[in-house]
């Protein structure tokens, strides 16, 4: 697949004609070739941007729900091609492309269905004869930057609910899922959007400091909003602050499942596996910790046990398998090179999960402590801890023993106990008897502590994607003091 930046809705160069390639994890084939843009070439995104922006955030409310609509049938119509692309650039399974294609329709339905809820509110004054309104109105240029592990949900969440509140995006790609980002840029333009209101930019790993920090100082670009790794994070973050420009961050996890004395094994057993390994584990909210209280811990560990051992992954292409591959070679073996630090360390393998190059079969430690890697490091692969505690405090700290605080999930048969235990757990979200990984278009997602900090979805998408401006209406033969 060949790709070039999208600007004012037209397939442009990068600078120079400069092109990357990104390969296949699993054959090692070129999977696409794209654009390679320079600081130049994402300033001219941003001007654009800026340009489109009065005639956008001027439209009304149906208008832009119908081109939301519009894309997000485009976005299912053309399914196939998102399938194609995206198991050659990630290696991910087949089922989880299709789930990506899915939520990220139901996002853009749920955004255009916030167009007519951008609202403001009139507030008592004091002065006689004023009125004094709060109006919700559009940031302006918003730069947003996406990853690859979910490109196509994270990529929409990214832009839906900023176009849908009036504001213009440049979207900028992950340099592991141009061709899927493009796909999604391609079917926004075509569902109407007009030129400038959607830019995308494409870039190779090396040029991306400075590309990025060329369209954060940009005076037009007033958001920015990142969805990656945590200490990638941080540079958006001082970026961000250099530029006094807000910054909306959803960053890494590590995310425990509690499973207390009198929770259904059976289920917690289910949603952990379902946590832990889907797509391989490359998802920010994965289920990291399995935090076991020692009187269910032995039960729980030898069904944990069998259901791993009945997970499979590999060769996506052309297969319905419902674990496909890492995203490169060197993440396997970054991952391995954990598993095997925690065994040194005591930790025991009960399913010991062997790789070939980037298709790695899922792994499960039990005894876990603090001194090994594994404890605190995000792994993003396919492997889960089980850390034994005494009871229900012990739960909690270790649980909170993160630098990260993203999802948290817990499994009791007592739901007011639970949730009384959420709201002494540090993170930004909760489920009780449900698994790490869960997400719906309308829910406020987002973290705490290293996890970033503002909220995706929903109306706490609108709060981050808008301003509040004071307008008042007053008597012109008010009297003044001097």
């Amino acid at each position: 697949m060949d790709i070039r930046l999208l600007i004012d809705n037209q397939a442009v160069e990068a600078s120079g004609r400069a092109l990357a390639e990104r390969r296949d994890p699993v054959t090692g084939e070129v999977a696409t070739t794209f654009a390679a843009a320079s600081p130049e070439d994402g300033v001219r995104a941003v001007k654009s941007a800026a340009r489109a922006l009065g005639g956008w955030s001027r439209t009304g409310p149906n208008e832009r729900r119908d081109i939301l609509l519009k894309a997000a049938t485009l976005l299912e119509q053309r399914a196939e091609q998102f399938v194609a692309t995206m198991i050659s650039e990630t290696g991910a399974s087949m089922p989880w492309v299709r789930f990506n294609v899915r939520l990220a329709a139901g996002m853009l339905r749920e955004a255009a269905s916030l167009t007519t809820h951008v609202k403001g509110e009139i507030i008592p004054a004091d002065k006689p004869g004023a009125y004094s309104f709060a109006f919700r109105r559009p940031v302006g240029v918003v730069l947003s930057i996406v990853p690859w592990n979910a490109p196509i949900i994270l990529a929409v969440r990214a832009f839906g609910t900023a176009l849908a509140c009036g504001n213009t995006v440049i979207l900028k790609a992950s340099e592991n899922s141009p061709g899927t980002q493009y796909l999604l840029a391609q079917a926004m333009i075509d569902s109407g959007l007009p030129a400038g209101v959607l830019n995308f930019i494409s870039h190779t790993r090396e040029d991306a400091p400075k590309v990025v920090e060329a369209m954060i100082a940009c005076e037009e670009v007033r958001r920015v909003n990142f969805t990656g790794s945590t200490a990638t994070g941080r540079i958006i973050a001082q970026m961000g602050a250099k530029y006094l420009k807000p910054v909306l961050l959803e960053l890494g996890g590590k995310a425990p499942l509690l499973v207390l004395e009198d929770a259904d094994i059976d289920n917690a057993v289910r949603a952990a596996a379902f946590g832990a390994y889907m797509h391989q584990g490359q998802i920010c909210m994965s289920t990291e910790r399995v935090v076991l209280d020692n009187r269910i811990a032995d039960e729980f560990a030898a069904k944990m046990k069998t259901k791993v051992e009945s997970l499979r992954a590999g060769n996506p292409h052309g297969s319905n398998v419902p674990l496909g591959a890492l995203i490169s070679k060197d993440a396997a073996a970054r991952v391995e090179g954990l598993i095997a630090d925690a065994i040194e360390k005591g930790a025991a393998a009960l399913v010991r999960g062997t790789h070939d190059g980037a298709v790695m079969q899922p792994s499960l430690l039990d005894h876990v402590t603090p001194e090994m890697r594994i404890y605190y490091e995000e792994s993003f692969g396919p492997v889960t801890c089980l850390v034994r505690v005494k009871d229900v405090e012990e739960a909690i700290a270790v649980a909170n023993d993160t630098e990260y605080g993203l999802k948290a999930a817990i499994f009791s048969g007592n739901v007011k106990s639970a949730l009384e235990i959420a709201g002494r757990l540090e993170f930004g979200c909760c489920h009780i008897n449900g698994p790490t990984v869960y997400d719906e278009a309308q829910m406020p997602l987002g973290g705490m502590k290293a996890s970033g900090y503002g909220r995706f979805g929903g109306h706490a998408g609108i709060n981050e994607f808008t301003e509040v401006h004071w307008v008042s209406i007053e008597d012109p033969n008010q009297e003044y003091p001097i």
